[in-house]
């Protein structure tokens, strides 16, 4: 069962979106602040988050930022009717999914099923991902092989930090078009082939001691 943390700092607003969260079988925990969250999120991070975007709103941002510059869980951010989310936080309109309160049950749960579909990269919990000689790090957005940086294109990062990052799974490669290309990719499967031969080859140039192997009739995954 998926777990959906929802944050906002209206009672009234928590408790509906976890009962339609929780009719449909999601797992539900509600938290009135950031502080709140940040307590709770040292003991496992969750599947989702809904989050208010008018809380105290630099600590908003600022755990939004976190949580993207960590992971690929999916993000779903909330504002009253006539806000807008590049006036209060100071950015160009970009990469967020947004829904105005009060949003319809169909709306919400529509945009959940979707970004669990499309989500992009595992949740992990450390800085490092490291299999063999080979380092990602999280933070800085790049990997090393025996602590010599491997140049990798944003796109051949998301697909390796996917992979290794859950070296036990075998993805499809619908899955992987869905969770690196995104959901609205109209071009052919092939990309991911020829992504998986770009990064194959440069794994293998800088002496990787693991890479991507191919599970034939299925997909790929990352040797363990």
């Amino acid at each position: 069962m998926q777990t959906i943390f929802v944050v906002d700092c209206e009672e009234n607003t928590r408790n509906t979106i976890s009962e339609y969260l929780m009719r449909e079988k999601f797992r539900v925990e509600t938290f009135a602040s950031v502080k709140e969250v940040l307590e709770r999120m040292q003991s496992g991070f969750p599947d989702m988050f809904v989050l208010d975007i008018v809380l105290p709103v630099k600590e908003c941002f600022k755990f939004y930022q976190g949580i993207r510059n960590r992971s690929g869980v999916p993000v779903i951010l909330l504002a009253d009717q006539g806000e807008k989310i590049d006036r209060i936080w100071g950015i160009e309109s970009g990469e967020y999914n947004f829904l105005t309160k009060p949003c319809s049950p169909r709306e919400l749960i529509s945009l959940v099923r979707s970004l669990f579909r499309c989500s992009a990269v595992p949740i992990i919990m450390e800085e490092l991902v490291e299999i063999g000689n080979l380092k990602i790090d999280l933070n800085d957005r790049h990997a090393t092989v025996d602590e010599k940086e491997v140049m990798l294109t944003p796109m051949e990062y998301e697909f390796l930090l996917l992979l290794a990052g859950q070296p036990q799974r075998t993805f499809k490669r619908q899955e992987l078009l869905d969770r690196v290309w995104g959901c609205d990719y109209v071009g052919s499967a092939r990309a991911v082939d020829d992504l998986v031969k770009r990064l194959r080859r440069k794994l293998r140039v800088s002496g990787a001691m693991k890479n991507v192997k191919t599970i034939w009739g299925y997909g790929y995954r990352f040797e363990e």
